[in-house]
C-alpha cells in the first residue's frame, strides 16, 4: 500500500511538469515577431543573391555599444548579424567576397565586431539559432575583414545593395548609424555563359529568341564568339531536323556581326545576301544598309541602297546611307553632293544631325556609330 502511494505521488509530479516541458519546446507556428522576417533576393549578372534574416529595432538602445545586443570581439560569441536564427546568404554561383573566392551555396552569416573593424564569417553550417553554437574552427568556410562606415539612421536592421556595376555590388548591413559593407563580385563571362549553356538545354531550346539573345550577349561582351556563332546558327536553323527554325533579320544581323568579329568574310557575304532577301519595308532596308556600312562594306551598302530606292523612292534616309557609302569609298565630293541633296528633302527634326554629318564628312572626321 505504501508503494502505491509513493508511485501515485511520482505520477502527479511528472504530470504537473508536462505543461512546462511542452511550452519550452520550439515549434513552427507562424506568429507576429518584434524582429520581422526578411527575405530579399537580388540578381548580379545571372547570380542570385538571397539574404534571409530577422530585423530587430534599435528601440532607444545604444546597439553598437551594448554587449547584450551585439557581443564585442567574439566574447563570448560572434553576432548573428540580425535576430533569432542566424542570418543566411545564398549565392547561386561562385563569387568573390572582398576578393576571396566563395563557392556557390548557402552560408550562415556572423560578425565579430572590434571597435570599427569587423570580421565577417561565412559558415557552411548555416542552420543555427543565433551564433551560440558556432564553431569557428569547424563551421566557418571563410573570413574577411572590413571597416564600418557612418550612414543615415536606420531604426530597423536591414541589408542594402549599393554601388552596382555589371560584375559587382556592395552588400551593406545597416543599423542605427552604422554600415558594415562588403563587396561581392563575379566572373561575369564565366557565370553568364555557363548559365546560357544550362538554360539552352531546357525549354529555351525551342525559342529562337533565346539562342539569338545568348549569341548577342557574347557579341556585345566580345567573349565566347565561336560558340556564340553556333548559337546564332541554331537560332536560324533550329534543332533536330530543323525543329523551331526561324530565319529572320534579327538573328541574321547577329550572325553577320559575329562573322565580322571572327574575320569570316566569305560567310559574311552569304549572310548579308540572305538578309537582303528578307527585307520587306523601308525601315528594314535602312537597317541592313546601315549594317553593311558598320561592317565596312560600303560598296555593298551603296548597291543595296540604290536597289531599295527603286523599290522605296520616298525613303530619303537611304540617300544618307548612299552619301556615307561614297565617303567610305573615298569619293568625298560625291558624298557631299548626295548629303546636301538629302538636306533639301529631309524632315525638320533630322536637319540638325544631317548638318553635323555634312560637317564631319567635310572635315574627314565622320565615324560610323557602333552597332
Amino acid at each position: 500500500m505504501k508503494k502505491c502511494k509513493k508511485d501515485h505521488k511520482i505520477f502527479i509530479a511528472v504530470f504537473l511538469c508536462i505543461p512546462f516541458l511542452v511550452s519550452a519546446q520550439f515549434h513552427t507556428l507562424k506568429i507576429p515577431r518584434s524582429s520581422n522576417k526578411v527575405i530579399e533576393t537580388q540578381q548580379l549578372g545571372v547570380t542570385d543573391v538571397t539574404i534571409d534574416y530577422s530585423s530587430p529595432s534599435v528601440n532607444n538602445r545604444e546597439v553598437w555599444n551594448d554587449i547584450e545586443v551585439i557581443p564585442q570581439s567574439g566574447d563570448p560569441i560572434a553576432w548573428r548579424a540580425g535576430a533569432n536564427m542566424n542570418t543566411t546568404i545564398y549565392f547561386s554561383t561562385d563569387v568573390l567576397i572582398e576578393g576571396k573566392v566563395l563557392k556557390a551555396g548557402t552560408y550562415g552569416f556572423h560578425i565579430i565586431p572590434n571597435d570599427n573593424n569587423f570580421t565577417l564569417l561565412f559558415a557552411h553550417n548555416n542552420n543555427q539559432w543565433g551564433s551560440y553554437y558556432l564553431d569557428r574552427e569547424k563551421d566557418v568556410t571563410m573570413e574577411v575583414k572590413v571597416q564600418g562606415e557612418e550612414c543615415p539612421f536606420s531604426e530597423k536592421l536591414d541589408y542594402e545593395f549599393l554601388n552596382w556595376s555589371e560584375d559587382s555590388v556592395t552588400i551593406a548591413l545597416e543599423w542605427a548609424d552604422k554600415r558594415i559593407p562588403f563587396k561581392v563580385s563575379i566572373d561575369l563571362n564565366k557565370t553568364v555563359i555557363e548559365s546560357f549553356r544550362n538554360e539552352l538545354r531546357g525549354i529555351n531550346t525551342y525559342h529562337w529568341q533565346a539562342w539569338n539573345d545568348a549569341a548577342s550577349w557574347c557579341l556585345q561582351h566580345n567573349t565566347n564568339l565561336e560558340e556564340a556563332l553556333e548559337w546564332a546558327n541554331r537560332s536560324i536553323q533550329g534543332g533536330y531536323h530543323g525543329f523551331a527554325a526561324e530565319e529572320n533579320l534579327t538573328n541574321l544581323v547577329t550572325k553577320a556581326r559575329l562573322l565580322k568579329k571572327l574575320n569570316k568574310d566569305d560567310d559574311l557575304t552569304t549572310t548579308l545576301e540572305q538578309a537582303e532577301h528578307l527585307v520587306s519595308n523601308p525601315r528594314e532596308a535602312n537597317m541592313i544598309s546601315f549594317l553593311m556600312l558598320q561592317l565596312e562594306q560600303p560598296k555593298k551598302a551603296l548597291d543595296f541602297s540604290n536597289g531599295m530606292l527603286v523599290k522605296y523612292p520616298d525613303a530619303w534616309f537611304l540617300n544618307i546611307n548612299k552619301g556615307i557609302s561614297f565617303y567610305f569609298m573615298g569619293q568625298k565630293e560625291e558624298a557631299l553632293k548626295e548629303l546636301r541633296a538629302v538636306a533639301e528633302i529631309a524632315p525638320e527634326q533630322f536637319q540638325k544631325r544631317l548638318g553635323e554629318i555634312i560637317q564631319e564628312v567635310t572635315e574627314d572626321t565622320y565615324k560610323m556609330p557602333n552597332g
